[in-house]
C-alpha cells in the first residue's frame, strides 16, 4: 500500500483520511502535534491524510482519541449523508479553507457575505479561450 499513487488509492482511504484532516483542522491540532500523540512521524500523518497511507484500527483509534471523537465518526458510516459529509470534508482540508469560512462567519450576514462570495467566486473563473 505505501507507495502507491493517490490516483488508486482507496475511496475508504480517502474519506477516512479527509475526516482525520478536518477533525484535526476544527480542533486547531498541528499535523506534529496530532503526530506525537499518536506516536508516528508528521509525514506518517500527511500520508493518512491524504490516503496515500492506510490507516490500522489501533492507529485509527489512537487519533480518534486524540480529536477526541469515536472512531465510527472517521468513517461516517452511521450517517447516510456521508457522501456530502466527504465532499466538506475535503473542501475544508484545502489550505486556508477553514480559515475562510471562519472568517466568513464573523462578517455581518447581508450585502458584506454576498459580496465577499461573489469576490471569491470571480477569482476561481477561468478565461474563456
Amino acid at each position: 500500500m505505501a507507495g502507491k499513487p493517490e490516483a488508486l488509492a482507496d475511496p475508504v482511504d480517502i474519506a477516512v483520511g479527509a475526516r482525520i484532516r478536518l477533525l484535526r483542522k476544527v480542533r486547531g491540532m498541528s499535523q506534529q502535534a496530532l503526530a506525537e500523540a499518536a506516536g508516528v512521524t508528521f509525514q506518517q500523518i500527511q500520508k493518512y491524510e491524504r490516503g496515500a497511507n492506510r490507516v490500522s484500527a489501533s492507529m485509527l483509534s489512537r487519533i480518534a482519541k486524540t480529536l477526541d471523537a469515536p472512531v465510527s465518526e472517521m468513517f461516517g458510516e452511521a450517517n447516510p449523508n456521508s457522501g456530502a459529509i466527504d465532499e466538506v470534508a475535503a473542501l475544508l482540508g484545502e489550505p486556508g479553507a477553514l480559515e475562510l469560512l471562519r472568517a466568513y462567519s464573523n462578517l455581518p450576514k447581508g450585502p458584506p457575505r454576498s459580496a465577499l462570495v461573489d469576490f471569491v467566486r470571480t477569482l476561481g473563473d477561468k478565461p474563456v479561450r
